[in-house]
């Protein structure tokens, strides 16, 4: 696993809980806060895969967005007909999800420790949020393993550390941290996830990139200077993804595993 590092001077003392809360609700604000102009999932990579493991369920089953952030997913889903929590760290932002839609439910709390009972979820998905804790994903998984119940699907997303980010890693000179800088997230490799997941109990059943899009614009913008906003950044994006193998650029992949039934 790859580390990456940020510099973040307001919170460089305090500790990782505290630092993950205060940045994502900043990061939030800065996003304009929830809002109820609804997200399109459905024309997001994660969307049919996500779908295609919640058909099989009970009409009355439970499912956990774990690091909800703005709420898109859980509002947008709960308006599908499913039930729906979305756990976040920031409890800021949860209560701002909760005044703007009440009918929606939300709770605060940190995804490595809940307070849900043994066995609660049927499923549990969670969009680029085990990466964030310096200690592995471990505590997240074994974490999920206990709130779903028995063949319950967990489908989560953690950065890809693609041909290109490897490369990058494996060659570039090494640079000092600067000051404030702070563990920020992990990048994966398949196997590097695969193994994480098997040691939390977890039966593993697919791999998938995502955003191979974004992949390739972060490619042309951190390897070629190329602005994210130009037109041409955009166009040559849209022209190399469909023929760019997707674990060479995604910027993202996609985990389906099962815990084991009784």
């Amino acid at each position: 696993m790859r580390k990456d590092y940020i510099t973040d001077n307001d919170t460089a003392k305090s500790d990782e809980s505290t630092f993950v809360e205060n940045f994502w609700t900043r990061v939030w604000e800065r996003q304009g806060g929830p809002r109820t102009e609804q997200l399109d999932i459905s024309r997001k990579d994660e969307y049919p895969i996500l779908v295609k493991n919640l058909a099989s369920l009970p009409r009355d089953a439970r499912i956990l967005d774990g690091g909800c952030g703005l709420g898109g997913w859980v509002v947008a889903l709960s308006k599908e007909g499913y039930d729906v929590v979305g756990m976040d760290i920031s409890r800021q932002t949860v209560e701002e999800l909760r005044r703007v839609f009440p009918d929606t439910c939300f709770v605060s709390g940190d995804i490595r420790a809940t307070d849900f009972q043994e066995n609660y979820f049927d499923a549990y998905f969670s969009w680029g949020v085990f990466e964030h804790f310096e200690a592995g994903p471990g505590d997240c998984l074994r974490e999920a393993l206990r709130i779903l119940k028995p063949g319950g699907r967990l489908i989560i997303s953690v950065p890809l550390d693609n041909l290109r980010q490897s490369m990058l890693g494996t060659f570039a000179p090494a640079q000092p941290h600067a000051p404030g800088a702070r563990f920020y997230q992990y990048r994966f490799t398949r196997s590097e996830l695969a193994r994480e997941i098997s040691l939390s109990g977890f039966e593993l059943l697919s791999f998938h990139p995502i955003h191979k899009r974004q992949g390739v614009l972060r490619g042309l913008h951190h390897e070629f200077g190329m602005p994210y906003q130009w037109l041409l950044t955009r166009g040559l994006s849209a022209a190399l993804s469909p023929i760019t193998p997707a674990w060479w650029v995604a910027h993202m992949m996609l985990a389906v595993a099962r815990k084991p039934s009784d």
